[in-house]
């Protein structure tokens, strides 16, 4: 890579980190910049996973005090998508490149447009449950439909990860009844999990790029602990507005 190449690569990597603390779409600035000085699509999505980590780590340690709140989701949440990474790093390796190209951005366009619909459909169910005379319950542990989505949300991460903050923002939102704040803390977190497994996979088997790796790092960990201070002060609306926006432009990209 020329200079100006790595210039780009760690300026990617400080944008990635934010993106990542925020609105969940941190891979599709990362990853293309990655192409286009020149790695192979699988070389690419690997490196830039392992050069990612750093961002979302600084990015939960940023939220350390929302992830406090409720510890047993915390927990839950890194353990359904570091089980289904695992699945996911090896499908990244086993199968074709691009084997899920079709289906990434449909996923993706889905699963925002569900964050933004989840105000309006939990309250329809809240209102359909006083119709019936039931009393509201909330939600404050996952299900096992949620567990069962989350882990999915986490093979892919694990796999690709393009949009999975959006997605499982979109898990959390519609399955607990808890601050959007604590959703999007908990969407980082779930991005961690994913990427960390992922990595301690790629790191034996995989090809990687060691300069592009280094160079996301560096930018990725300020970028991501700078994206948690500002997504804790955003309006939850806001907050979910912007994450829909980005859903919806990683649409627009990956479906090209």
């Amino acid at each position: 890579m020329s200079p100006l190449e790595q210039l780009a690569v760690l300026a990617a990597g400080l944008g990635a980190g934010v993106l990542t603390s925020t609105v969940g779409v941190a891979s599709l600035l990362s990853f293309p910049v990655l192409l286009a000085v020149g790695l192979p699509p699988v070389v690419a999505n690997a490196s830039n996973t392992v050069g990612m980590l750093p961002g979302a780590l600084s990015g939960s340690f940023g939220y350390r005090r929302e992830l406090r709140e409720h510890p047993r989701i915390t927990a839950l949440v890194l353990l359904t998508c570091a089980v289904g990474s695992v699945a996911g790093a090896v499908l990244l390796l086993a199968l074709p490149p691009g084997v899920f190209e079709a289906v990434v951005p449909w996923l993706v366009l889905g699963t925002c447009l569900l964050v933004g619909a989840q105000p309006r459909i939990t309250a329809r169910l809240r209102a359909r449950h006083a119709a019936r005379g039931l009393e509201p319950v909330e939600r404050t542990t996952m299900s096992p439909v949620t567990t069962f989505f989350a882990t999915l949300t986490g093979l892919y991460g694990g796999y690709f990860g393009a949009g999975s903050g959006v997605m499982m923002a979109a898990v959390l939102g519609l399955g607990l009844d808890i601050e959007f704040r604590i959703v999007n803390a908990l969407k980082t977190l779930a991005v961690m999990a994913a990427n960390l497994v992922a990595t301690l996979i790629f790191v034996l088997v995989a090809d990687l790029d060691w300069r592009a790796i280094a160079l996301l790092a560096l930018g990725s960990v300020a970028g991501g602990y700078l994206g948690a201070l500002v997504g804790r002060r955003l309006p939850a609306t806001l907050l979910r507005a912007l994450i829909v926006v980005a859903g919806l432009v990683a649409f627009v990209i990956l479906v090209q």
